[in-house]
Order: C-alpha cells, then structure tokens, then sequence
C-alpha cells in the first residue's frame, strides 16, 4: 500500500450509503419488503414514495390511506427509517367540495396541500 493513501472507514448504523456502487441494488433490497394494501397503489421513485387511495367517499378514502400508513409506521419503526414530515403531504384530488379528514403518520397529522 502506498504511504499516501488512507481508507477511513465509518459504520453504518441504518439505511444505505448515497453514491456508493452497489447503493442502488442494496436500496432495493432493503425495500423491498415495504408493506402494501389491496385498497392502496404505492409509487416509488429513489426515495420518494406515493400512496394513493380511491373512493366515492373522502372519509373511506382516508380509512384506507391511515391503514396503510399504519402499516408503513411499523415498518419504518422496525427498520430505524426517519421520514422527514416536512416533505410529507396529503392532497385530495376531487371535483366534490367534501372535506378530506387528515391522515397522521407517527401520531402528528400530515400537511394537507391544497389541489388547485
């Protein structure tokens, strides 16, 4: 080994190293048992995830949203996963003017972001 060179090496108490070659894969691999529902879709983009819910009713809709949230809390929890509330929002898309009740993630209700 060269006199110049030096590793430095650091542990990796959760989730995985941004920029490293195999990252990629191993993401996919630690995510890949997120939990899913029947009556949601899940988008996922890098480390941006969607969770749609459809119904004729807001409130119904926002059940099945909060179940998979539920869900999602216990495994975000059992993989020492932070989501960050401040890039977290909940939009309602609708032609109805009903009110959307708010879905909570860690007990603390989700932003609501207004659909234009």
């Amino acid at each position: 080994m060269c006199d110049y060179c030096t590793v430095q090496l650091f542990h990796i108490r959760a989730g995985v190293p941004q920029d490293s070659v195999l990252g990629s894969l191993v993401y996919l691999l630690y995510t890949a048992d997120v939990p899913t529902t029947e009556d949601t879709l899940m988008a996922t983009f890098a480390d941006d995830t969607a969770i749609l819910s459809s119904d004729p009713d807001p409130v119904r809709a926002t059940e099945k949203l909060q179940h998979h949230l539920n869900l999602l809390q216990h495994w975000l929890e059992q993989w020492t996963i932070k989501v960050n509330p401040t890039k977290s929002a909940q939009v309602t898309f609708t032609t109805r003017r009903d009110t959307c009740p708010p879905a909570n993630l860690h007990n603390n209700p989700i932003k609501k972001t207004p659909w234009p």
